[in-house]
């Protein structure tokens, strides 16, 4: 399994990111993907996660109407389009494959992981 995360970058305060996230060798019994981050000096937080099936989302409370997962099963690939990006959202973005649970915000309960993507916002 691999996952690879892409579109990170550099953007300043209320600006706009759309991370990618292509899962390939993900068996289909995987229940759902979460993005996480880890900003520097901080602990890897939950961001956002989504199923695979039915496509519920579950949103951190201070991404909320900020950011939107989706995903594409034909291509096995997942989007995190991050919008009014502040500051606070600098951090290495991360996806990961779930193979159990609903909508997951515990890395230990995450499978796969990705290298990860940097994410700066500067004020």
């Amino acid at each position: 399994v691999q996952l690879d995360e892409s579109g990170g970058g550099l953007v300043q305060a209320g600006g706009s990111l759309r991370l990618s996230c292509a899962a390939s060798g993900l068996p289909f019994t995987s229940s759902g993907m979460g993005w996480f981050r880890q900003a520097p000096g901080k602990e890897r937080e939950f961001v956002v996660g989504i199923t695979w099936i039915s496509g519920e989302t579950l949103y951190e409370d201070s991404v909320k109407g900020r950011f939107t997962i989706s995903r594409d099963n034909a291509k096995n690939m997942v989007y995190l389009q991050m919008n009014a990006l502040k500051p606070e959202d600098t951090a290495v973005y991360y996806c990961a494959a779930a193979m159990g649970g609903f909508l997951p915000k515990l890395e230990r309960e995450y499978d796969y992981w990705g290298q990860g993507t940097q994410v700066t916002v500067s004020s």
